[in-house]
């Protein structure tokens, strides 16, 4: 398949590689146990909760981990999961937090995903998460913010919605 040229070209790559990285971050997280070298993928189950409070829940998978970190108000806890998996040649590391129902009822006040041991690549923040009918439901560009290790909510852009991150990092690479 050629690739798309001129500037719809342009374009229509700019849609595809964050696509095709959310879906390879996907098949990691999803992909059977021993799929990477020493080290399965791995799901933990968590309770988001309300009240105001500052709470963190962290996974790590070898050299890499992944933090969330957020502050949530209204509703009752609401169960959440949070996969993190590295690819076959050890090259990616992946990190999805999500509530599995799609929406979260929770007014979240601010939010933080970080990465440990590598280079965030791709990162989508959602505030409905596809379940059921339900489709993914992305934030405007201006509502969170990445850097090299860290997504997270923009202070007076930020809406309140979450229920979904996906981040694919790049990790170090030794050279022979």
């Amino acid at each position: 398949m050629a690739a798309p040229s001129g500037r719809s070209g342009r374009h229509a790559w700019a849609a595809l590689v964050p696509a095709a990285l959310l879906c390879l971050a996907a098949l990691l997280c999803l992909a059977e146990p021993g799929t990477a070298p020493g080290a399965a993928p791995s799901t933990a189950e968590f309770d988001v909760r309300p009240g105001g409070e500052v709470h963190s829940f962290s996974r790590s998978l070898g050299d890499y981990g992944c933090t969330f970190t957020y502050s949530a108000q209204g509703g009752t806890n609401e169960q959440w999961q949070m996969t993190v998996g590295v690819s076959e040649d050890n090259g990616l590391f992946s990190c999805s937090i999500w509530r599995p129902q799609g929406k979260s009822y929770l007014f979240f006040t601010q939010f933080k995903a970080e990465v440990k041991g590598a280079k965030i690549e791709h990162a989508m923040a959602y505030s409905q998460a596809a379940a059921g009918a339900l489709n993914d439901i992305p934030l405007k560009q201006e509502e969170f913010g990445i850097t090299e290790t860290t997504v997270s909510h923009r202070e007076g852009k930020f809406r309140f919605e979450l229920s979904k991150l996906m981040i694919v990092a790049k990790t170090p690479r030794d050279e022979l």
